[in-house]
């Protein structure tokens, strides 16, 4: 089974930019869909993009749509997410997931979770 360890979080000012990553060990990640969910406080967990094992697959939620995006490089067991022009609302704990099968589905439920790290956008 692959441990998720989330890195790349940290305070960043609006219409920044940071890049999170997903790195497994254990297992190769390379077999999993991989996806980023978020939650910000008093707040449900967000789905916010998921990739296939291959990187065929990919889709995003409509907050992030056209401002993050994830890929992954199966050589070094990473997935990542590249998050552009942040905004205050993107404030959140940052997890990564992971789950045999792949689904455009965002928001349910994966066997393989990371720690999380904190994202904060503020001026």
């Amino acid at each position: 089974q692959p441990q998720l360890v989330e890195s790349g979080g940290g305070l960043v000012q609006p219409g920044g930019s940071l890049t999170l990553s997903c790195v497994a060990s254990g297992e190769s990640l390379g077999r999993y869909a991989v996806a980023w969910l978020r939650q910000a406080p008093g707040q449900e967990r967000e789905g916010i993009s998921v990739i296939s094992s291959g990187g065929s697959g990919i889709n995003y939620a409509d907050s992030v749509r056209d401002r993050f995006i994830i890929y992954r490089d199966n050589s070094k067991n990473t997935v990542y997410l590249q998050m552009n022009n942040l905004k205050p609302e993107d404030t959140a704990v940052y997890y990564c997931a992971a789950d045999l099968w792949y689904s455009d589905q965002l928001n349910r439920n994966y066997d393989h979770w990371g720690q999380g790290t904190q994202v904060a956008v503020s001026s």
